[in-house]
Order: structure tokens, then sequence, then C-alpha cells
């Protein structure tokens, strides 16, 4: 009987030429997918950033530049993408996104993955002052991470 209802209720705001938007409050619910928020979309501009930074260090695992050290800090970014993906819901029956494949030179250098550390730090940390609070603490940690990166790297 609820379910009934429940079905009918679009019906007879079609037929009454009623939007739901005028019959309750919030988002109208019959509008489709609401856009995501500015903090989702953040997250997954963070996400695309950190899945690059793995595919640079891969490439410079592959090409066995400083192995060791590289594998290290390359088990670190896969650490923090799952803690980035962790924090991004994705509603039933939508695909998460994923990033495009990102071309890397075959040939990785040191100073590479300085400059590509000191990029991300940088941008983690100007997405401080406008990300929900424990966002802003996940990206200052992993600022602090890449900070540590470069200095590994003898940046």
């Amino acid at each position: 009987m609820l379910a009934a209802s429940a079905a009918a209720v679009p019906v007879l705001l079609a037929t009454a030429g009623c939007r739901s938007s005028e019959v309750f409050a919030g988002p109208d619910p019959l509008a489709g997918r609401p856009a995501p928020s500015p903090d989702v979309i953040t997250l997954q501009a963070v996400i695309a950033a950190e899945q690059a930074m793995i595919t640079l260090y891969q490439a410079a695992v592959d090409s066995n530049l400083r192995a060791g050290l590289v594998e290290g800090l390359l088990a670190q970014h896969r650490q923090h993408l799952g803690q980035l993906q962790a924090r991004l819901v994705v509603p039933a029956g939508q695909a998460s996104p994923s990033a495009a494949p990102t071309a890397v030179a075959s040939h990785v250098t040191i100073a590479r993955l300085q400059a590509a550390e000191r990029t991300s730090a940088t941008d983690l940390v100007r997405r401080l002052s406008t990300a929900a609070p424990a966002l802003a603490q996940l990206f200052a940690s992993i600022a602090a991470s890449d900070a540590t990166h470069l200095v590994a790297l003898g940046g």
C-alpha cells in the first residue's frame, strides 16, 4: 500500500502541473542527480593528482631509478590514494571516477620527482583554506608527507 502511494506521488504531481520542488522543501527529488559539492570536486581533483603521482613513481621504479627509495615513496603514495578514495562516497549505480591515463616519459629523473612532490605539496596547502576540516586535515598530512619525500629525494 505504501509503495503504491509513494509511486503515485510523481504521477499526481505531473497531472496537477506541479513540480515536486513546489511541494517539498529541499532539492527536487525528481530533477535528477544533484551537482557534486565543492568538496567532492576538490577530492576528485586531489585523487587524480595522486594517481598521476603514482604513475610517475611507477615509471621511475620501472626504470630502476634509486630503486629502494623510490619503491618506498611509491608505497606511501598508494597509501595516500587509499585514504583519499576512502573519503569519496559514490552513489549506488554511479561509477567511481577514474583519472585518464597519464603519459609518462620513459626516462623519469630525480629532478622530475622532486618537482612533482613540490607541486603536490603546494597544491594541497593551497586547498586547505576551502576544504572541510576533515579533508583539510588529510590534505595537510599528505602535503607534509610530500615535503618529506622532497627531502628524501635530496631536494
